[in-house]
């Protein structure tokens, strides 16, 4: 039970899943988990809803989790939200993990967290990520990759969540957290307010392969920006302006009107991938199988010579 250990190490160890290497010690997270989710329930009164749509996959997937972001607080209640029977590992900007001369970035990787550079196709995160999903894990992402609101860059969606779920062979997961950007307004002294999060239902790669290959994955993270942003508004999908919250990004809402997106539930998901792996486990057995028929079959008799 270290007290520090080297952030690289923690990044590469696994938290949860099914690995039977070394895990990241999981003192730090559970004492986080009490104090700071005793502090958040006594202050904003939080709950959370659609949580079995994640509790499903425990144990049987990796999933993408995709949230909205529009605070500084939504990390902590992302990561409140799966406890304490789930850990989400969150991606965040590699800039954050040296704050506080190195202090944010050890309590940031003792719950599950690893950076990611931003604007940039960062290799080592997204490997990260895919061993972490294939591992059953849950990988946490934002790609808004800035506080809406917070700053002055123009909001702006990339493909990072689809192409990370593809390389983990994982589903994803839309989310929001309602209310926590109401804590902290400008020029305005501080509020608390109840803060909710929702999970919705998950979204598969796979289901939007009628679209051109290279807008495959873009245009499933818009589709799955626009179900976080459903949440958070509790209004249908189809009434979200993504034009109006995403001017700069490709606007999809008149394919999917034409293309609707299959409704999915984490139920028929889960068992999906159970019979995926079935069949792969079933398929490998037959495969040794044959291969031991071919070493146990005796070789043909060579004809003999003699006269």
């Amino acid at each position: 039970m270290g007290l520090f250990l080297p952030y690289e190490k923690m990044w590469d160890m696994p938290l949860g899943g099914t690995s039977t290497e070394k895990q990241i010690p999981h003192w730090f997270g559970n004492i986080a988990y009490v104090i700071v989710g005793g502090v958040c329930k006594l202050l904003f009164r939080y709950k959370v809803e659609g949580r079995e749509n994640l509790r499903g996959f425990y144990d049987e997937s990796g999933v993408v989790v995709v949230c909205n972001h529009t605070s500084f607080l939504d990390v902590a209640f992302i990561y409140l939200s799966a406890r304490p029977k789930q850990w989400i590992r969150l991606i965040g900007r590699d800039t954050l993990f040296d704050n506080a001369h190195g202090l944010v970035g050890q309590i940031l990787s003792r719950v599950g967290a690893f950076p990611i550079k931003r604007d940039s196709a960062d290799r080592t995160a997204i490997k990260r990520a895919a061993r972490d999903l294939k591992n059953r894990e849950l990988v946490g992402i934002l790609p808004e990759g800035t506080r809406r609101g917070k700053s002055s860059r123009t909001p702006e969606l990339h493909a990072g969540a689809a192409f990370i779920a593809k390389m983990g062979h994982a589903p994803l997961l839309p989310m929001t957290v309602r209310n926590a950007e109401l804590v902290k307004q400008k020029g305005q002294r501080i509020h608390f307010p109840k803060i909710s999060v929702q999970f919705g239902e998950p979204v598969l790669l796979e289901d939007f392969s009628f679209l051109p290959k290279d807008e495959q994955q873009e245009a499933c993270t818009w589709y799955c920006m626009r179900e976080c942003f459903a949440l958070s508004y509790r209004i249908p999908a189809e009434e979200v302006d993504m034009r109006a919250l995403f001017p700069e990004t490709k606007d999809y809402a008149e394919t999917f009107r034409e293309h609707p997106i299959p409704q999915r539930t984490t139920q028929e998901v889960v068992q999906r991938i159970k019979d995926e792996r079935e069949a792969k486990e079933a398929a490998k057995v037959e495969a040794a199988k044959a291969d031991a028929s071919k070493v146990e079959a005796p070789s043909p008799s060579t004809p003999s010579t003699e006269a």
